[in-house]
């Protein structure tokens, strides 16, 4: 039932626009993004339903939903697992101890711009590029205090490095993670999009460079000491990837049931830590106890992950999934990857993330489901992951540092340098489009 040009159609239509329009103006509204979302999910889908109900079709509705909730639990349930690790790691306090580091090394502010950067590009692909710009952001605001123009050029280096390096890597967007999910590339072949992401982030962080001065920021004193088990956290951490690529890989399982077999390695040795945890009670030791330290909880590190990310995701799957099942998407492929071809669709796609966020757009074309070849498929990864860092609403990293540097990284410090980001954009096309086609 094709209902594009019916009432029902237009008010999907409508309640999607305004969702998400309080989306982008969460940063003033302070309203979470999940909440709007949500809210319109379930109403596109109370409409459809309705319709459908009314022609004696409605199991087609019911079946359809089933479908997206499946969609939306493999993603939920890998990015569960990614985002208690990464807590883990956080509390004990794996990424102080690096912020820690650099800030006690003494480099010049333009030393400290290249090694963000760098190190945002290189741990993106391990621990995606949101929780990146945060530990890198977290950096450059401790060593940059009292310089905001160091901190804001900064600020867009790391956003526009993090993307970039999400893109060669199923775990470093989730761009990338929904691609893989769905077997368009297998695991090996998103390493081809390494140099294009290389020179998305050398262009414009060459350029940017030049505006930062070689004066040294203050050295701090304070000394950070990982807590217990960092380190063998972090290398249960690599063994749940190598875990999820297998699986999937040599035992044709979903990446995701490789993640929360890996979550298990952490239950058990959290359970581990907490049994051999120390306090000192009456003057003498006692192990298993929680004192005045607690001990590490591997459920409190669940608790604590990003509850609105993930409704959030739900409530785009479900909304975009809405207006696919309404007709929308269909016209809106034919159009696409039909009339104007899929280079340049897909070209527009990157476009189109800088305004929507990457993470609809994305959705939208894999409901699309475009007969394309695998270089086309790498094509419309590279540009929906690297796509938003050309303005700061147009990806998560961005989003979230204009909340943690407010004032300072803020959206038209950031589109100043659209241009030169727009100019790496587009020489990452051009190299992937000669070396991978």
């Amino acid at each position: 039932m094709d209902l594009t040009t019916h009432w029902v159609g237009y008010s999907a239509l409508v309640l999607f626009t305004l969702a998400y329009l309080l989306v982008i103006v969460e940063e003033f509204t302070h309203l979470r993004k999940s909440k709007p979302v949500l809210l319109a999910a379930g109403l596109i889908w109370a409409l459809v339903a309705f319709q459908y109900t009314g022609a004696k079709d409605p199991q087609v509705v019911e079946e359809a939903v089933r479908h997206f909730l499946v969609e939306f639990s493999e993603l939920f349930l890998f990015l569960l697992t990614a985002m208690t690790y990464v807590n883990a790691m956080s509390e004990r306090q794996v990424f102080e101890k690096l912020r820690s580091w650099l800030v006690n090394q003494g480099y010049s502010y333009r030393h400290l711009f290249w090694i963000t950067g760098t190190l945002s590009f290189f741990l993106s692909p391990l621990i995606d590029n949101l929780t990146t710009a945060l530990v890198m952001c977290a950096v450059v605001l401790t060593v940059g205090k009292g310089n905001k123009k160091f901190i804001s050029i900064s600020c867009i280096n790391i956003v526009v490095a993090a993307n970039a390096g999400g893109a060669f890597s199923p775990f470093g967007d989730i761009t990338t993670l929904m691609v893989w999910q769905k077997g368009h590339l297998s695991f090996v072949e998103f390493f081809a999009l390494f140099f294009p992401s290389v020179v998305n982030y050398l262009v414009p962080a060459v350029i940017m460079s030049q505006a930062i001065n070689n004066d040294k920021p203050q050295i701090s004193t304070e000394i950070v000491v990982m807590k217990r088990g960092s380190i063998r956290i972090l290398i249960l951490f690599l063994m749940t990837i190598l875990t999820a690529i297998l699986f999937h890989n040599f035992l044709h399982l979903p990446p995701f049931l490789g993640m929360i077999t890996g979550l298990a390695y952490l239950k058990f040795f959290g359970f581990y830590l907490r049994r051999t945890h120390i306090v000192v009670k009456d003057d003498k030791l006692v192990y298993g106890q929680v004192g005045d330290v607690a001990a590490f909880d591997s459920y409190r590190e669940v608790a604590r992950a990003e509850w609105d990310t993930l409704l959030f995701f739900f409530g785009v799957i479900m909304c975009v999934g809405g207006l696919g099942f309404i007709g929308y998407l269909t016209h809106l492929s034919s159009y696409l990857y039909l009339e104007l071809g899929p280079t340049v669709a897909n070209v527009l796609v990157g476009v189109f993330s800088s305004i929507l966020d990457n993470i609809p757009i994305m959705v939208a074309v894999l409901q699309m489901n475009p007969d394309m070849p695998s270089s086309q498929w790498l094509l419309v990864t590279l540009t929906a992951g690297v796509g938003g860092s050309m303005l700061s609403i147009g990806s998560a990293a961005g989003g979230a540092l204009m909340g943690q540097a407010r004032g300072i990284y803020t959206f038209f410090g950031h589109l100043k340098w659209a241009p030169v980001i727009a100019l790496g954009y587009g020489l990452s096309i051009w190299l992937h489009l000669l070396i991978n086609t």
